[in-house]
């Protein structure tokens, strides 16, 4: 053999040796690279699911049957409960808005639906004659403090033997951004 082909020879085999090491280093540093991707994904705020169990019924828009108003406030988030009906057409109008917040704010507030023609009892535990209306609870369990007036549909229902200020309620239709505002307002953090 002429030492041209041996030179031949020793260049040829290198490479795939090249290539043996590059897979030794490339597929280690490929898992780790997923491993971290994966890790950052789960540990990055606001890529977790900070939801306060999702599969718990206090949380569910629709109430059905019974509403534990006490249970809701020991969650410590502020409350809104809002009362309509399928015909009513402001309650069409606050559904949407209504189910979105439920939604996106679980584990931040509780946003809860009463269809009072299915569960009229459980409004009749609130003193109010029309719907939409919507009873607003801070998340210490205090009834929403607000300074507007009854002209744009808020009242203030107060115990009539102790004149305790029991809840808040809003009748009419408020925007998402005004619920936000409220619900803010009332700690939702």
């Amino acid at each position: 053999m002429s030492n041209n082909q041996k030179k031949s020879n020793q260049k040829a085999s290198p490479p795939k040796a090249q290539n043996t090491l590059l897979i030794k280093i490339l597929v280690p540093a490929l898992i780790i690279f997923v491993i971290a991707g994966i890790w950052l994904f789960n540990n990055l705020p606001g890529t977790q699911n900070d939801k306060v169990e999702t599969g718990n019924p206090d949380f569910a828009l629709n109430v059905t049957d019974t509403l534990d108003i006490e249970k809701l406030k020991s969650y410590n988030l502020p409350i809104l409960l809002e009362f309509g009906a399928d015909w009513c057409a402001p309650c069409k109008t606050m559904a949407p808005i209504i189910e979105a917040l439920n939604e996106e704010l679980q584990g931040k507030a509780i946003v809860r639906f009463i269809d009072t023609d299915k569960y009229g009892h459980l409004a009749s535990a609130y003193s109010f004659q029309y719907i939409p209306t919507q009873v607003f609870i801070d998340a210490q369990g205090l009834p929403y403090e607000t300074s507007l007036p009854e002209s744009q549909g808020w009242n203030k229902h107060y115990d009539h033997v102790s004149g305790e200020h029991l809840y808040t309620t809003h009748t009419g239709t408020l925007t998402k951004d005004e619920l936000l505002t409220i619900l803010k307002e009332m700690g939702m953090e």
